[in-house]
C-alpha cells in the first residue's frame, strides 16, 4: 500500500474553486463544494442534510453512457507483447480471498502458500498483493505470510450485512487489527445509506478509519443493493471524504457484484477525488472476476478511466478466489503457446 499522504496537502473545492486547508473539520458551508475530510480524530459532526446537499450535488451518471463506455473499453485488445506485463501485473493485484463459514487454518495456510507463490514451478511468477480472510484466521495468515511482501487483510464490521451497532463493528475491527491485519476490508451499513442516513455512514467509516491506525481501510459498497449508478458515486464520495483508502465493489455474497459499469463510475469518482483534494483513492473490484479475460478488461478499464497512475497494486486491487489459476495458465501459454492444464496449477 501507499505511504499514507491522508490530509498532507490543501484541497480545492470542487465547485467554487478555492482553497480549503486540510487537516480541519469539514464544515456545513464547505461541504457544500464537496470539500477534502476532516482530519480522523477531528470531532467533526456532519448534517445529513449537508451530506445531502454535497452529494444530491454531484453531476448525475449517464447509466446508458456508462454502460456503452464500459462495453466499448471491453472490446480493446492488448498486444501480444504487452499481454504478459498485463498477467503479472493482474496477479500482483490479486486480493487472494477465502470467506466461508467451513474455513480452516489449514486452507489459510494452503493459501498464503499459493499467495506468496503462486507457481512453484515458475519463481518469475509475482506473489498476490494480500490474503483476505476473517477476522479470527488473520494470526494464521500473519504468521504463513511473515517475511513476505503479501499483506494480511481482513474483513470487519459484521462483514457482509454490515447491521450491527458501531461498538460491535469496532470490536470486529479491533481484533483483525490486533492480530495483525495490515489493511482491513469494512462494509458500509446499505440501509442507512438508502435511507438517507448519510451521516451515519459517514461517521462510522470514520471512526473504522480511526480504529485501523497504520492499517489501510477499503470500504465496501456493495454495489449490487445499491440500486442506481447515482447511488455508487454518492457513495464513492461519501467514503472518500471520511477518509477510505481503498473503494470497494462487493462483499461477493451479493449478486451483481463487480460490473465494468459500476467500475467505471467508482474510478471516475476516484479520479475526480483525487483532482479536488489532491489525494488518491484506490478502487478494488471483487466478486464475479473469475478469468483473465476479465482480469485484463478491468486494466483497461483503469487505463482509460482513472489513468495510468491507477495502474499498481498500491491502487487498483481484485478480490478474487479463482481468479488465480486462470491468470497462471494464461500466463504459461503466453510462455509455452500451450495450455497447460488445471491439474497443473494449486488448488485456490
Amino acid at each position: 500500500m501507499p505511504a499514507d499522504d491522508r490530509n498532507t496537502r490543501p484541497g480545492v473545492d470542487v465547485v467554487s474553486g478555492t482553497t480549503v486547508q486540510a487537516p480541519g473539520a469539514v464544515t456545513d458551508t464547505a461541504l457544500a463544494g464537496v470539500p477534502v475530510p476532516s482530519a480522523p480524530g477531528s470531532g467533526a459532526v456532519l448534517s445529513d442534510a449537508a451530506l445531502r446537499r454535497a452529494l444530491h450535488g454531484l453531476p448525475g451518471v449517464d447509466q446508458t453512457g456508462a454502460q456503452a463506455r464500459a462495453a466499448a473499453l471491453a472490446t480493446r485488445s492488448i498486444k501480444r507483447e504487452a499481454k504478459l506485463w498485463a498477467l503479472d501485473m493482474a496477479v500482483r493485484m490479486v486480493d487472494l480471498t477465502t470467506l466461508e463459514g467451513a474455513d480452516t487454518p489449514g486452507k489459510v495456510r494452503g493459501l498464503c502458500a499459493k499467495a506468496r507463490q503462486p507457481d512453484p514451478a515458475d519463481p518469475a511468477v509475482p506473489p498476490v498483493a494480500a490474503v483476505c480472510v476473517y477476522p479470527d484466521l488473520v494470526g494464521v495468515a500473519r504468521a504463513e505470510l511473515a517475511g513476505s511482501p503479501v499483506a494480511v487483510a481482513s474483513v470487519a464490521t459484521a462483514f457482509p450485512s454490515g447491521r450491527a451497532s458501531l461498538a460491535v463493528k469496532l470490536a470486529d475491527v479491533a481484533e483483525a487489527v490486533d492480530a495483525g491485519a495490515d489493511e482491513v476490508d469494512m462494509v458500509i451499513d446499505r440501509g442507512a445509506f438508502l435511507a438517507g442516513r448519510y451521516a451515519q455512514v459517514y461517521e462510522e467509516v470514520r471512526a473504522v478509519r480511526e480504529a485501523c491506525g497504520t492499517a489501510h481501510l477499503k470500504v465496501i459498497l456493495d454495489t449490487g443493493e445499491l440500486v442506481t449508478l447515482d447511488n455508487v458515486s454518492r457513495a464513492s464520495w461519501l467514503v472518500m471524504l471520511a477518509g477510505a483508502d481503498f473503494i470497494k465493489t462487493s462483499t461477493g455474497k451479493v449478486q451483481p457484484a463487480a460490473t465494468p459499469p459500476v467500475a467505471l463510475v467508482m474510478l471516475s469518482a476516484a479520479r475526480d477525488f483525487a483532482a479536488a483534494t489532491g489525494r488518491r483513492v484506490g478502487v478494488k473490484v471483487a466478486g464475479g472476476v473469475r478469468t483473465a479475460k476479465d482480469a485484463i478488461r478491468y486494466l483497461v478499464l483503469v487505463r482509460e478511466t482513472a489513468g495510468p497512475d491507477w495502474l499498481s497494486p498500491d491502487y487498483f486491487r481484485i478480490g478474487a478466489s479463482s481468479l488465480l489459476n486462470d491468470l497462471l495458465m494464461q500466463r504459461s501459454k503466453q510462455l509455452t503457446g500451450a495450455y497447460a492444464s488445471p491439474d497443473y496449477f494449486t488448488l485456490d
